[in-house]
This record gives C-alpha cells, sequence and structure tokens, in this order.
C-alpha cells in the first residue's frame, strides 16, 4: 500500500507533427488551376505588332500562321525556322497547305521593326508556293479613356 500516491494518467501531450492533409489539398488544387489555365496563355513569340484602326479579325477557317521577329528570324506557328533552310520549309509546307485547300490564308504577324523588304521577301515565297490569300495581323489601337 501506498500513501499519497495515487495512478494519474498524464494529460493530453501537445501534437508535435503538422497534419499535411489541409496542405496537399491545397496544393492539388493550385496544381489543377495552373494545368488548366496554362495551354490558355498567349503565345509565347512576343513582338510589337502595328497599330491599325481598319483591321478586322478574319474568319477564316483555315490559316498558316506566319510571324517575323524584331531580329527577321521566320516563325511558322509558334516554330522557329532554320535560318539556311526557312525558303524551302516554308515553300514545303505552304504547298501541302494549298495542295489541302487552295482558300487557305496566310495570317502574317510582323514586328514593327521589320524592315518592309523581309516582309515582302517572305511574301514572295508563300505567293511561288501558291498560296495567295494574305492577311497581316495588327493590333487594335489603345483607346483613351473617357474624362
Amino acid at each position: 500500500m501506498a500513501f499519497g500516491r495515487l495512478e494519474r494518467n498524464p494529460g493530453a501531450q501537445p501534437m508535435s507533427e503538422i497534419n499535411m492533409t489541409p496542405l496537399i489539398d491545397v496544393m492539388l488544387v493550385l496544381l489543377v488551376i495552373f494545368l488548366i489555365t496554362a495551354p490558355l496563355m498567349a503565345s509565347s513569340l512576343k513582338l510589337d505588332l502595328p497599330k491599325s484602326e481598319a483591321g478586322a479579325p478574319s474568319d477564316a477557317p483555315a490559316f498558316v500562321a506566319l510571324a517575323i521577329d524584331a531580329q527577321g528570324r521566320l516563325f511558322l506557328g509558334e516554330q522557329a525556322l532554320d535560318a539556311a533552310q526557312e525558303r524551302s520549309t516554308l515553300a514545303q509546307r505552304a504547298r501541302e497547305a494549298a495542295r489541302r485547300d487552295p482558300t487557305t490564308e496566310v495570317q502574317l504577324r510582323a514586328d514593327s521593326r521589320v524592315p518592309y523588304g523581309r516582309v515582302a521577301e517572305v511574301l514572295g515565297w508563300v505567293q511561288e508556293a501558291g498560296l495567295t490569300r494574305i492577311g497581316f495581323v495588327t493590333e487594335a489601337p489603345a483607346v483613351p479613356a473617357a474624362r
């Protein structure tokens, strides 16, 4: 018999671990949001397009997207063409597009700093390949805020 000593269970000890479940849930939600929005982001090719009020978007069902950046490099869609073989590669792809659909439109985005001679050269290559519908992509000028 022990006097003055009663068996006591020690009280609840504080938890020393972090509950990871809410953190993992938040990270998974952010991952899903990123996966959904990543393809919706604008094109990665940054161009300073000329401004024009006359331009209207084209509803061409079939088109070939061409871009010329400020250094004069040529892009077919988002893929850069090799400088040594850009004429033959562009002509081949344009001929294939013209064979599939002769009304295919070429949508040309050229940086405003590109010399007109380079633009005319690329247009000549496309026309030689058989595509004659050509559209110039521009940006609408900024509308001044009303006061």
